[in-house]
């Protein structure tokens, strides 16, 4: 390789996001060394074939992958790699975890641990299982923090959990063993409670308290837990359900041959057909066949299409064995209930009929 195919240090920093220094520091680290070095001056230049290299050494160490992590992820096929940085990031998001319960605990320390104000007391077991399935309904997108959050409402006899990602929206209502003392709302970090599930679960009964920036879940014979709250206002999900139309078809279909169905269809846009005495899953195209489910059906034929995605984390939730579809139009939100338990609803948006799939 002659030096007119070589680049400099300096030009190669710039096709790559990292200084000279820590390209020396690469270097002499073993990770990244220059393609050659001259004899003479001692300046180093490397190869248009390393530059990739250099790029994904510079991502790595942005998420903090320390330097034998790096270049074991580097040297690996893409198999091994993934698995090295799932289990990277997992390592991360534990100690962030373990980190925020013991700022919380300093925290509540330093304010000499005092009550909040009681949101409600509720079964744990009962508890863990409303935030886990109104979290489906849940998604991370930058800017847009609230949309990982779960909104909470306390007042009178009810405690209403509640989620959206703007394609699903599930909300579920407990009857708590013990009211709030006052009205409250607010949004929670999904996160935060997603780690705490496990605890709250083993956990008979748990005092719900919102303090400033957060709740505490208190938990007799356990460690409390603290979630944050998110400051950005949660959507008006209020006037979205009282601007439902009226309901033109409603079918109870069983839920696990439903759910079979949507698993076995092959794209990533799924139409139910309702009609008789049965829904059918199946391609966009009616003109080739889908899986048909027995199901009790009432109101006008309807066809409607979904993203699976959508469609299928909405389904999985429901409570029992039956699952209830509301629907009101082609193009309208469709509410699954659990035909046994209606504490649980889910809203999936359907696909516009002109979307390209």
């Amino acid at each position: 390789m002659s030096r007119s195919d070589l680049m400099p240090i300096g030009a190669f920093a710039r096709r790559t996001g990292l200084t000279s220094s820590a390209l020396r520091f690469y270097a002499d680290s073993g990770l990244l060394p220059p393609a050659e070095v001259d004899p003479v001056t001692g300046y180093r230049y490397y190869a248009t074939a390393q530059v990739e290299r250099a790029r994904a050494l510079r991502r790595l160490r942005e998420i903090a992958m320390p330097l034998a992590g790096v270049e074991a992820v580097l040297d690996a096929g893409p198999e091994e790699a993934a698995r090295l940085l799932d289990a990277h990031l997992a390592r991360i998001e534990g100690d962030a975890a373990t980190a925020r319960q013991k700022a919380a605990a300093v925290r509540s320390a330093l304010g000499g641990d005092r009550a909040g104000l009681l949101i409600a007391t509720v079964k744990g077991p009962v508890l863990a299982d409303a935030v886990e399935q109104v979290l489906t309904a849940t998604a991370h997108e930058p800017g847009m923090a609230v949309l990982g959050g779960l909104h909470v409402e306390a007042g009178g006899e009810a405690l209403a959990l509640t989620a959206t990602d703007r394609y699903r929206l599930s909300t579920r209502t407990l009857a708590p063993a013990r009211p709030a003392e006052q009205s409250w709302s607010g949004t929670v970090d999904g996160d935060d409670l997603r780690a705490a599930a496990p605890e709250v679960r083993r956990t008979p009964l748990v005092r719900v308290e919102a303090v400033p920036h957060g709740i505490w879940l208190r938990l007799r014979g356990r460690e409390d837990r603290h979630c944050r709250t998110l400051p950005e206002r949660f959507p008006d999900h209020r006037q979205l359900l009282a601007s439902l139309g009226e309901v033109t078809t409603r079918a109870t279909v069983p839920k696990e041959p439903l759910l079979r169905a949507l698993e076995e269809h092959p794209g990533d846009h799924v139409t139910l057909r309702v009609s008789g005495h049965a829904v059918t899953v199946g391609p966009p195209d009616a003109r080739h066949p889908g899986t048909t489910v027995a199901a009790t059906v009432r109101g006008e034929p309807l066809e409607i299409r979904f993203a699976t995605t959508t469609l299928y984390p909405a389904l999985s939730t429901a409570i029992g064995p039956d699952v209830m579809l509301d629907l009101r139009g082609h193009d309208q939100p469709v509410t699954l209930r659990s035909a046994d338990r209606g504490d649980l609803t889910t809203l999936a948006m359907p696909v516009a009929p002109d979307h390209p799939v």
